[in-house]
């Protein structure tokens, strides 16, 4: 197939002609469009021309029609490839950056460039995705496509169409789409709400640029419902611990749930655990020293003694001398699967997953044995106290702790 595939020092562009077989005219011919890429992101224009599909060469992009009309056509097809060209080379002298949107914009003579917001929103999630590990985590970026392909969804729904102008994003179509999110989605009040902070970064970026002039958001206020984090009591963890499981896979996976008990480590950071990360003091303590994948922020977790047992159990294990990991962690997927196996034959009546063992290390492992609050927000690479606050909460045994102390000084008063 013939390829008009150019490479530029910061990405790749293509120009790409073709019919649309589906699309007859009245006259029974098909309209040729051109595809223009742009660093995998792509438009599709009509050139008001068509041809009878039979004389379509898709291969050469061209009539094969020996007739005057099918020379026109192909002479017209290479005029506008060429216009295609020079309006790339316009795009740069100007200093502008050259994308598909721009072309486009360019090669139908609009004064003002029009921006749809898909298209903004996936070359965002591109750019995120170029960014992963450095500014951006993986499951970050998983959610903006979540929320992409949620928008994607509702336009088809809501609206018909594929995409939508910017400038005509209002604030009620902000509401639809919330009440669409919470219906047809079955979202909760607080999944709804992130998928619409998404779309409002997407805004921002719209309004930074000058792409619309005013913001939809304005009077919407983000409202989130008060959640309290589900984690393990100590007896249920004992049991957990205890427990004599004889299918290999479920022992795998309990200990590294045990292990991220003990240490308030999220999935994708025991996952990435390495011995690099592993240090031992002056004092001959040893402790985890990470940044975590979410956030980048540095974690400092001392290693307890039951989290040290289980290093040192799968330290020879063939995964990890095969990967310098600490420990064989499987997909969150299957991870997730096998814990709530666990929880059948440890008779836990609570949602087992890798999430709730950070809920439990910070309730049950660090506050209600009296680290403070700052100590256990270091550990779990919070940026503030505020977040290890919320499992303070709910911990009713600090509560019960010190209405000890208060009953013990009026014993005294007595």
């Amino acid at each position: 197939m013939k390829t008009n595939e150019c490479v530029l020092s910061r990405g790749t562009f293509n120009v790409f002609f073709l019919i649309k077989k589906t699309k007859l005219l009245r006259n029974g011919e098909a309209p040729v469009c051109v595809r223009v890429t742009v660093n995998k992101r792509m438009v599709e224009m009509l050139i008001k021309r068509s041809v009878p599909a039979e004389l379509w060469n898709q291969q050469k992009e061209c009539s094969k029609g020996r007739d005057a009309s099918a020379r026109e056509l192909n002479i017209y097809i290479e005029s506008v490839r060429t216009r295609i060209y020079q309006l790339r080379r316009e795009l740069e002298t100007d200093g502008l950056e050259v994308t598909a949107i721009a072309i486009r914009d360019r090669f139908y003579g609009r004064q003002k460039a029009e921006y749809y917001l898909t298209e903004v929103y996936a070359e965002h999630n591109e750019k995120c995705k170029a960014l992963i590990g450095k500014e951006f985590s993986e499951s970050t970026v998983e959610k903006f496509e979540t929320s992409l392909s949620h928008i994607r969804e509702f336009l088809r729904k809501e609206y018909r169409t594929k995409d939508i102008l910017l400038s005509e994003v209002n604030n009620k179509f902000i509401s639809k789409f919330d009440f669409f999110l919470k219906t047809t989605k079955n979202c909760k009040q607080n999944s709804a709400i992130k998928h619409l902070k998404n779309l409002k970064k997407i805004i921002r970026i719209a309004l930074a640029n000058e792409w619309i002039k005013k913001d939809p958001f304005v009077g919407i206020q983000f409202k989130l419902e008060e959640t309290n984090p589900q984690f393990l009591t100590q007896e249920e963890l004992d049991k957990l611990q205890a427990k004599e499981l004889t299918i290999a896979r479920l022992e795998q996976v309990r200990d590294i749930f045990v292990f991220c008990c003990y240490t308030g480590l999220a999935f994708v950071d025991v996952k990435n655990l390495q011995k690099e990360h592993l240090l031992t003091d002056n004092e001959g303590n040893l402790w985890i020293r990470k940044k975590r994948e979410k956030t980048g922020v540095m974690c400092n977790i001392p290693v307890l003694t039951p989290a040290k047992k289980i290093l040192q159990k799968y330290s020879l294990h063939p995964d990890c001398q095969k990967t310098d990991s600490l420990l064989p962690v499987i997909s969150n997927q299957r991870t997730n699967a096998y814990l709530k196996e666990i929880a059948d034959l440890c008779n836990i009546n609570k949602k087992l997953t890798t999430h709730l063992a950070r809920h439990t290390c910070a309730t049950v492992v660090m506050l209600a044995n009296n680290v403070s609050m700052e100590n256990v927000a270091k550990i779990l690479g919070h940026t503030n106290t505020k977040m290890t606050h919320h499992y303070a909460k709910v911990l009713d045994s600090s509560i019960l702790r010190d209405i000890k102390a208060v009953e013990k000084t009026l014993k005294k008063i007595v």
